[in-house]
């Protein structure tokens, strides 16, 4: 073997074994998840039992619930009404509309807030002219002035709940628990095949890892929204900070390396609206992507040097590098057909045995646990498995915009907090067609339409070799690269005759 083939080999099987570390732990988290749900349902069932009885309606504790709102013209309105209506004592409850908007936003904050104050409601609206620390600046300066002990966040996109702090607040009879998330629901998730794909990979992430995480000891996170704080742990932790794009994950950690407990509530869901456009889908991935390894960069090596379990540091480290996969897809893809020509990767058979292996586990570990999801949430489980195709393509075609996203974090490079664009989707004959705030085609799907018919060149040059056990996993990454290539000009070339 010469150094240069010494090298690629490397690459491939670094990026190979590490994605199947990554697809693994995907089994494990399911293993977490059902081996800690019956000590989880008991806990719960005490808390809350606990918090009745010796609580009463007098006593409850005053909650501030905030909606961090930026140019959400077409759903304000609804959030803002919904998180009036939650549940609670009138006067426990407090509402403040954090508004950064440069637009008719926010004059439609001020107007349905003034509604609410009529009815009488405790709700202000704050606007920032200028938007220092973006989402994470909002918070920190609404948090200066909340009244609540506790401080429930929503973001535009969800619709709060009726039973949200009913079923969450006696959590924190346990006073050693600093926040508690819900599960994120989905007011769209019929209005195409992109939003039945990205409901089930998030059902995935809230069915198993966040549970698997909560109840089994793990470092779990806030998900940005359809969760609530005890306001001394967001102070003890350092406050909301705007030094990553993630500021919920960030803080999360911080928490918890401060020793709190973060509890995860599967029974309470908030639906949300999914993205309908696939460059809102990347816009909101990229910020993801970036902000989880500047998240990691800053709190990894606190976390390594504390008093932890070596179980809780590794799946922290899987939880917040999480997003590698996709870099590591984009080098497998681009050195296939490289290997395919070296003299020793088909000598025997055991070669492409063990590559096939590594690649059914690493690609099946997050296949089966979106599978698992679907039959832990619905009756129709085995109904929603024609979506799965879908998710796999979005999952590895998305691998282009993530990368960049990573790059970046992982460079230094700094970028400004973008919003996803919502726009009061909730059924089929919905539209975005002609409405503001779409994000248009970026040049960087060029790329995913290169790797797109790369993968397909190295496929059929694996198939004219007859070297069939690596082609399937070609076709995947062939059928997803060339998906979201394709769904990014359709959805660009909408708004563009729309507009």
């Amino acid at each position: 073997m010469n150094v240069p083939e010494y090298i690629l080999l490397v690459f491939y099987l670094l990026a190979l074994f590490s994605l199947f570390v990554y697809g693994i732990n995907c089994y494990f988290l399911m293993f977490y998840y059902r081996v800690n749900l019956p000590k989880a349902q008991h806990r719960q069932q005490i808390l809350k039992q606990k918090f009745f009885e010796k609580l009463p309606l007098c006593v409850w504790p005053r909650v501030t619930i905030q909606l961090p709102i930026f140019n959400e013209r077409y759903v304000a309105e609804r959030l803002v009404k919904s998180a009036c209506h939650i549940d609670y004592p009138k006067e426990l409850l407090e509402v403040q509309v954090l508004d950064d908007s440069t637009d008719d936003t926010v004059e439609i904050c001020r107007s349905v807030v003034e509604e609410m104050r009529e009815q009488g409601f405790d709700i202000t609206h704050l606007h920032r002219s200028v938007r220092t620390g973006y989402k994470a600046g909002a918070l920190k300066e609404g948090l200066r002035s909340a009244k609540g002990e506790f401080v429930g966040i929503f973001d535009a996109d969800f619709v709060p709940s009726r039973n949200f702090l009913r079923e969450t607040i006696p959590y924190f009879v346990a006073p050693e628990v600093g926040m508690v998330q819900t599960r994120w629901g989905h007011l769209n998730c019929d209005y195409s095949m992109l939003t039945r794909a990205q409901s089930m990979g998030i059902d995935g992430h809230f069915g198993v890892e966040q549970a698997a995480r909560a109840w089994g000891g793990l470092f779990m996170n806030f998900n940005g929204t359809a969760g609530i704080w005890r306001k001394k742990t967001i102070e003890d932790a350092g406050g909301w900070q705007a030094d990553t794009l993630t500021e919920d994950l960030d803080l999360s950690y911080r928490a918890q390396l401060k020793g709190w407990k973060l509890e995860f509530a599967p029974g309470v869901v908030c639906p949300a609206e999914l993205p309908v456009t696939i460059n809102a889908f990347k816009s909101q991935q990229h910020r993801w992507a970036k902000g989880s390894i500047q998240t990691a960069k800053k709190n990894l090596l606190k976390l390594f040097k504390a008093d932890l379990p070596l179980l809780v540091k590794l799946q922290s480290f899987l939880h917040l590098t999480h997003y590698m996969v996709h870099p590591l897809m984009i080098v497998v893809v681009i050195t296939s057909i490289p290997m395919l020509f070296t003299q020793w990767f088909f000598v025997s058979i055991s070669y492409p045995l063990l590559f096939f292996t590594l690649f059914c586990l690493a690609t099946f570990g997050p296949s089966t646990m979106y599978i698992f999801s679907q039959r832990i949430f619905y009756p129709d489980w085995k109904k929603r498995f024609r979506y799965l195709p879908f998710l796999m393509c979005l999952g590895t075609g998305i691998s282009v915009n993530n990368t960049k996203a990573i790059l970046e974090a992982l460079l230094g490079l700094q970028s400004g907090f973008v919003r996803t664009p919502k726009y009061g989707i909730e059924k089929k004959e919905d539209t975005w067609y002609g409405k503001l705030y779409s994000i248009p085609f970026n040049a960087l799907s060029i790329i995913e339409l290169i790797l797109g018919l790369y993968s397909l060149a190295g496929l059929f040059i694996f198939l004219m070799f007859s070297k069939y056990l690596i082609s399937p996993f070609l076709l995947i990454y062939t059928a997803g690269f060339l998906y979201v290539f394709s769904l990014s000009v359709m959805h660009a070339t909408t708004r563009a005759n729309k507009s």
